[in-house]
């Protein structure tokens, strides 16, 4: 019977080509504009590390005492987003976490070993070793530093797969040197391909979709080096900034990004209460007038308290399926059209003998073609308007935003099921027909 009912709902929408292909576009429009932004939601908001999401945390301490106690743990509570080097530096010597690192962007200046290269600046990171089997970075060759390279301020690189591309032909480059503001750096790795999207170890560079650093040195031996970060650097008028690098240091100005590793809830709890009684003992020696607020929020959390998705975009989403909500109820007044001006062969076949339950499941039939047909339509749509985007977005949002199994089976099925449900009031008016009405007509 499927056999059956599909061919008349095929002959049936071949009799009005015109409406049929004005259902099919109001179908096929709605879907690619629902699914061109629900695609790209689905991008923004990925999560960049599932195996270990619930397991890295961002630490905060409210060193300008002006928190908000009131603030849920995804809400604005309004505190630093990042930590001062007193604090960073503080948290480190507890050695409380699994693993740990304090880091912060810098940029530095390349002299390539070939000589018939020129000098170009790089964008680098400052961490410590743990950065690398926390975030669960790959390698190409190599291996991350060792604790003691951290401990000596050791003058050594970790480079990125891209960079080693363009210096060393892609050859294993460990243990070459590179040249970075005029010091001389050993490599100790490579990594290979490594893009988490979004960058959620810092989130304060306007980068969020942006590519990874080229060069990650360690963190000591920046500080020793004098390293000016290139990232974002907040200061209040209460953070007593004196010029010079050792002022910057004494500063309240939070510029350090921290993440901890901590591998159960228990030792999340635990990292909690260290937090709060490191800000104690703040307290105490002078630094703050009142006990400052302090949060430690996990990846996920960490996304939506940074707003990582914007209300722009979910906004977007909505009005993409409200204009999808306009073209079902297009799509409806046309099949309606449709149903009304085949009345009188609904009503001879009603009076053969055919019943309401087969008039039904034609015309559901003849919707749910409708729906392919305009899944078929709003895929089409839907790479054409990410194809569009792409000038507009950076290349790494751009590469993850993209059509997958998933996306393509939803697309079909939401297709389907949304032509059915704009069919089912024009089905209950065919199945209201009286034959006898239109065998007077006749």
């Amino acid at each position: 019977m499927f056999s059956y009912y599909l061919s008349l709902a095929i002959r049936s929408l071949r009799r009005n080509k015109v409406l049929t292909a004005l259902m099919i576009a109001a179908i096929g429009v709605g879907i690619g504009a629902s699914m061109t932004t629900l695609t790209l939601f689905r991008a923004m908001s990925a999560d960049p590390i599932p195996d270990k999401s619930s397991r890295l945390f961002a630490p905060q301490i409210d060193v300008w005492e002006r928190g908000k106690p009131g603030a849920g743990p995804a809400d604005q509570d309004n505190l630093p987003n990042q930590l001062t080097y007193t604090d960073a530096m503080g948290l480190m010597n507890t050695h409380a976490a699994f693993r740990q690192t304090a880091m912060y962007a810098t940029d530095l200046g390349l002299a390539p070993p070939n000589s018939r290269m020129r000098s170009f600046q790089v964008h680098a990171r400052a961490v410590y070793g743990d950065f690398f089997a926390m975030f669960e970075v790959p390698f190409q060759y190599g291996a991350p530093w060792a604790v003691s390279d951290d401990t000596a301020h050791s003058q050594v690189v970790v480079i990125s797969r891209e960079l080693n591309d363009k210096v060393f032909a892609g050859a294993n480059s460990v243990g070459q040197t590179i040249r970075l503001n005029n010091q001389s750096y050993r490599v100790v790795g490579v990594l290979d391909r490594w893009q988490p999207l979004p960058r959620f170890y810092d989130l304060e560079d306007k980068h969020r979709f942006g590519k990874t650093e080229d060069v990650f040195l360690p963190l000591t031996r920046a500080l020793e080096a004098h390293l000016d970060t290139a990232g974002g650097i907040s200061c209040t008028g209460n953070s007593n900034l004196q010029s010079g690098w050792d002022g910057l240091l004494r500063s309240e100005c939070v510029w350090f990004q921290f993440w901890v590793e901590l591998d159960s809830p228990a030792d999340a709890a635990r990292y909690r209460g260290l937090l709060a009684n490191y800000a104690a003992e703040q307290r105490r020696a002078g630094r703050f007038h009142g006990l400052p607020m302090t949060r430690l929020r996990d990846v996920r959390q960490w996304l939506a308290y940074m707003h990582v998705v914007t209300n722009e975009a979910r906004l977007l989403v909505v009005v993409s399926f409200s204009f999808l909500l306009v073209c079902l109820l297009n799509a409806m007044g046309l099949m309606l059209a449709k149903t009304m001006g085949r009345a009188r062969d609904i009503g001879v076949r009603r009076a053969l003998g055919a019943s309401r339950r087969i008039i039904v499941a034609q015309c559901l039939m003849e919707a749910a073609a409708v729906g392919v047909a305009g899944a078929v339509l709003g895929l089409i749509l839907t790479l054409v308007g990410l194809w569009g985007l792409r000038g507009l977005l950076s290349d790494r949002v751009s590469a993850l935003a993209h059509l997958d199994v998933m996306d393509t089976a939803a697309a079909v099925l939401l297709a389907i099921v949304a032509a059915v449900i704009a069919g089912l009031y024009p089905t209950w008016r065919a199945a209201q027909v009286q034959p006898a009405w239109h065998l007077k007509a006749q």
